[in-house]
C-alpha cells in the first residue's frame, strides 16, 4: 500500500478515508483481519498514535470491530457498505456532472457520451 498526506488534513483522518475506501471497494473483505498498529505505522511512515487514532475512528463508524487479543477486522455490515458506497458514487457522480457542466456540455448530452465510453473503455 502506498502512502502519501496532504498536509492540509489530518493524517489520521487521512488514514481512516483510505482504509474504509478499501472495504467499500471491497479490496478489504468483510471479516478479513486488518495489520497491527504497529505494523501499518511502519508501513505508513506514521506513529502509532496516528494509527490508532485512525482505527478509533473506524470503529466508531462501524467499519471495522476489534476482537480482545485478536486485532481488528472488517465490518460485516453489508448495509453500512452498501450504503457507504452509494454516497460515495453520487459524490463522485456529482463531480462529474459538475466538471462536464463546467466544459460546456448539457445535461441532455452526458447519457451518450458516459455509454459511449463505458463500451468503449470498461475493461473490468
Amino acid at each position: 500500500m502506498s502512502w502519501s498526506f496532504d498536509n492540509n488534513k489530518p493524517i489520521y483522518l487521512q488514514i481512516s478515508e483510505k482504509i474504509k475506501f478499501q472495504i467499500i471497494s471491497q479490496e478489504l473483505e468483510t471479516n478479513q483481519q486488518l495489520p497491527t498498529v504497529r505494523e501499518l505505522a511502519s508501513e505508513a511512515g506514521v506513529n502509532t498514535h496516528t494509527i490508532q487514532r485512525a482505527f478509533s475512528s473506524l470503529e466508531q463508524d462501524g467499519f471495522v470491530f476489534c476482537k480482545r487479543t485478536a486485532g481488528r477486522f472488517v465490518t460485516e455490515n453489508q448495509e453500512l457498505i452498501s450504503k457507504s458506497r452509494k454516497q460515495l458514487a453520487k459524490k463522485q457522480l456529482k463531480d462529474f456532472i459538475s466538471s462536464m457542466a463546467h466544459l460546456g456540455y448539457q445535461k441532455e448530452e452526458l447519457p451518450s457520451i458516459t455509454s459511449n465510453y463505458i463500451k468503449q473503455n470498461w475493461n473490468y
